[in-house]
């Protein structure tokens, strides 16, 4: 989609707000507003499924494949936790540049991701 097209439809938003300043920098800055909140919020939800799916992997399913012989949840659940963990080092660099983050704050948000209830310390405190 174009960039006019994306401006246009801003404005009839931002002017269907009934907003009495009504300029296309206020409207871009809402639209900047907007792209960071759900990068933040799509971030935490990676976080958070992230933390749990290390923590059912921990806590089921390595118990499930070494004391009772069923190791078909580890393959599910590493799957899941596989993915969820890419996925979790990529947006930490997405929030890095968006967030105007230190690279010693990325190696710490990194480093929460290979610790059990990690990510959850890195959430509250880094965003």
């Amino acid at each position: 989609m174009p960039k006019d097209t994306v401006y246009k439809k801003l404005f009839v938003v931002y002017d269907s707000l009934n907003l009495k300043k009504k300029n296309v920098t206020t409207c871009l800055s809402l639209h900047k507003t907007f792209i960071l909140d759900t990068s933040i919020r799509t971030f935490k939800i990676v976080s958070t499924l992230e933390a749990i799916s290390f923590l059912v992997l921990l806590g089921i399913a390595m118990p499930l494949k070494y004391i009772w012989d069923m190791p078909e949840m580890v393959r599910v659940v590493g799957m899941a936790h596989g993915i969820l963990f890419i996925a979790y080092l990529v947006l930490a660099y997405v929030m890095k540049e968006k967030l105007n983050w230190s690279w010693g704050t990325l190696a710490i948000v990194m480093f929460c991701s290979i610790l059990p209830f990690g990510p959850f310390y890195a959430e509250r405190k880094y965003l």
